[in-house]
């Protein structure tokens, strides 16, 4: 079994109909971390290294996510294909990292356009990687 994870919980519903038994759909509910509005979440002498906050509801989300992962072959990222999605993505993997929840699991990220079953199994049969200068943009 792989985990998905998709930014609404309506995708969700809707795409694991289409997978079916094989995927587990998890949302993220959207952006799952973000910079606390303080002095010292930029650093500049540290190479503008950035100090992420998570809030108690996308931590509850992420702590879901983890466990399912941690239980599953793989992970596999579907969020939106946009620049917000893509940077989703990157900070459900940078979690997901940290909680130590991957180990040697194979991670992906595919992209649709349309919630239709043809685009859904399109994407998912032509998985890529983050796009990391999307992700920096």
């Amino acid at each position: 079994m792989d985990v998905v994870v998709v930014e609404s919980p309506a995708k969700a519903k809707t795409i694991n109909k289409y997978l079916g038994r094989n995927y587990k759909v998890l949302a993220s509910f959207g952006h799952v971390r973000d910079l606390p509005a303080k002095d010292g979440s930029v650093r500049p002498d540290e190479d503008f290294t950035m100090s992420w906050a998570v809030d108690s509801a996308s931590a509850k989300r992420l702590t879901d996510i983890a466990r399912a992962v941690k239980e599953a072959d793989g992970l596999i990222l579907a969020t939106d294909p946009d620049r917000e999605g893509e940077a989703i993505s990157w900070h459900v993997l940078e979690v997901l990292k940290q909680k130590r929840a991957l180990k040697d699991k194979k991670v992906s990220r595919v992209v649709f356009n349309a919630i239709t079953k043809n685009s859904v199994l399109e994407a998912m049969a032509n998985p890529r990687q983050i796009d990391a200068p999307l992700v920096d943009a």
